[in-house]
């Protein structure tokens, strides 16, 4: 039975690896199980690549500080079936013309840039920036709240198996009376109700041992599903021997909050969503200001009929630059709306804010009742166990002497196992609870 608390083993090898070579199930530690989700898990790699997104629109955000270049050229060519000829001598010789076809190329490169668009290119870019944070951050707090899903599943596995394991020590005590009491029975020391009583002890401990192995498999589903295994994956995990301190002293709530904020990247995405709302009513603000573009190009031309192409091209090349103001006069009220739709934005952001400080601190200060309790509970439960042992030992030499009844001694029975199955909840949930009130102090899952 697992007595101690979680000890993290960093996995050495790929974990993908050592399933595929192993002839038995791979044991998992938790670390182990938490780098595989980090990985694998859905929430996280959609997170990543809105990272790899907003990368890109970074750079689209950069690339409109530098002009446009675009080449562009035009081909035609007519027929004019109708044409009459025309005769025409060249040197002693008279020949005849025909203009029924002729050709012309269009030729032209053009550049355009922004001079001045009341700042619009640069909030632009700082508006992308801010969004590559936020969507980097969003990564970090979707693995730390899988982090945090696979090590409570993980606990609760491990309380799981610990209970499991208790019901077989009882089946097998149970087994044992049976077989005694039927013994005693054949000797004529006991009569049939009371081998009925040992018989529906067996099977009550019996029933117990399969509701627990199946809320055992329902945590193996769900830690299997937030690491993405295949359904037919047989999850095991490692047997750690448990060396924490159940009664240790818990740190200070205030203390834990005020570093779990300062550390907590969904709250600095909170932050910069903040900032993100100015940056937005910068840009809404530019919609009054005069946009100045530059633009240059060259352009030729050539036909038929006109001579020597080259020196059509020549002759018919143009350059030219200009630059174009845009003042807005008025919008209809579009960039005053814009304006107050980036504050009202804003406003949001704050309550957002607010309230994810606020859940905070309720997740904080329900981690640290639940470990205050229940180390107040394993307290009182291991009192409890140990006189509901000392009970049942006594009631077994009695009823071993014809002193006790068969009720009585399942009863103790009974009680001492309900006071064992507390004192190792109680146990396990005040680890679990401790260690997270650790890991919000940012001093990561130890147990």
């Amino acid at each position: 039975m697992v007595t101690a608390c979680l000890a993290l083993v960093a996995a050495g090898t790929s974990a993908q690896t050592a399933t595929e070579a192993a002839d038995t199930p791979y044991t998992w530690t938790l670390q182990e199980c938490i780098d595989w989700a980090k990985k694998q898990n859905i929430t996280v790699q959609r997170n990543k690549v809105n990272v790899r997104s907003s990368q890109v629109a970074l750079q689209d955000a950069k690339a409109n500080r530098l002009p446009t270049v675009n080449f562009s050229t035009s081909q035609y060519v007519s027929n004019r079936p109708f044409q009459e000829s025309y005769s025409g001598v060249i040197g002693t010789e008279v020949v005849a013309f025909s203009n029924k076809n002729s050709y012309s190329g269009n030729y032209s490169v053009d550049a355009s840039m922004n001079l001045y668009n009341g700042g619009q290119t640069k909030n632009n870019i700082r508006l992308a920036e801010i969004n590559s944070q936020i969507a980097e951050l969003q990564v970090l707090a979707s693995e730390l709240n899988i982090e945090e899903q696979i090590t409570q599943l993980y606990v609760q596995i491990l309380y799981s198996q610990d209970a499991v394991e208790h019901d077989d020590e009882l089946i097998a005590l149970a087994q044992s009376q049976l077989e005694q009491a039927r013994a005693r029975k054949q000797a004529g020391l006991l009569n049939k109700a009371d081998v009925s009583q040992f018989e529906s002890q067996l099977a009550q401990n019996k029933y117990q041992k399969v509701a627990d192995e199946t809320t055992l498999d329902s945590y193996r589903l769900q830690l299997k599903q937030l690491m993405e295994l295949d359904g037919d994956e047989n999850l095991q995990l490692a047997d750690p021997q448990l060396t924490g301190n159940v009664l240790a002293d818990l740190p200070d709530k205030q203390t834990v909050f005020q570093n779990a904020v300062a550390s907590r990247p969904e709250l600095k995405a909170h932050q910069l969503a903040m900032d993100r709302t100015y940056i937005d009513e910068e840009i809404a603000k530019a919609g009054k200001k005069p946009v100045i573009n530059a633009s240059a190009g060259i352009s030729t031309t050539n036909s038929t009929g006109n001579g020597n192409m080259f020196t059509q091209l020549k002759n018919q090349w143009n350059n030219g630059i200009g630059v174009s103001m845009i003042i807005p006069i008025w919008d209809h009220g579009k960039t005053k709306n814009a304006v107050a739709r980036a504050r009202l934005e804003r406003e949001s952001a704050y309550l957002d804010m607010v309230e994810t400080q606020k859940n905070l601190w309720k997740t904080i200060e329900n981690y640290w009742l639940q470990a205050r309790n229940n180390q107040q509970r394993y307290v009182a439960a291991k009192e409890k166990a140990d006189y509901c042992r000392e009970s049942y030992d006594l009631t077994s030499e009695q009823f071993r002497l014809g002193l006790k009844n068969i009720v009585e001694l399942t009863q103790d029975e009974t009680n001492l196992s309900t006071a064992i199955q507390q004192m190792l909840q109680a146990k396990y949930e005040a680890l679990l609870n401790i260690a997270l009130l650790k890991y919000y102090n940012g001093e990561g899952i130890n147990f």
